[in-house]
C-alpha cells in the first residue's frame, strides 16, 4: 500500500512542477505586461540640490541626466502585436525540389 502511495505522490508532484514550470510564460510575456504603461517612461530630471549654508556640494560631475527626447513617436502598437522583446517568427523556407531528369 504504501508503494502505491508513494507513485500517486510522486505523480502530483510532478504534475504540479509541469504546471508551475509551463506557468512561467504565460505570467509576464504572453501578451500584456509591455502593452501597458511602464514607471520608466515618465521619469524626468529632479531639480538641483539646494545645500544648506556652511556644507559642502557633493560632487555631482557623475550624476545620471535624462536627455531631451526630440524624436517623432514610434508607430502605435496594437495589444495583438508581440513584445519587442520576443523573437519574430522564424521558418526556413523549403529548398526547390531537384530538377526532373
Amino acid at each position: 500500500m504504501t508503494g502505491k502511495l508513494n507513485r500517486w505522490l510522486a505523480c502530483v508532484v510532478a504534475v504540479a512542477c509541469m504546471a508551475l514550470i509551463g506557468g512561467c510564460k504565460s505570467l509576464g510575456g504572453g501578451g500584456g505586461t509591455c502593452h501597458k504603461p511602464q514607471a520608466y517612461s515618465t521619469a524626468e530630471n529632479g531639480a538641483p540640490l539646494k545645500i544648506p549654508p556652511g556644507l559642502r556640494s557633493p560632487d555631482t560631475s557623475q550624476a545620471l541626466h535624462i536627455p531631451e527626447l526630440n524624436e517623432p513617436e514610434p508607430p502605435p502598437r496594437k495589444k495583438t502585436d508581440p513584445c519587442l522583446d520576443s523573437p519574430p517568427p522564424y521558418a526556413v523556407p523549403k529548398p526547390p525540389p531537384p530538377p526532373a531528369a
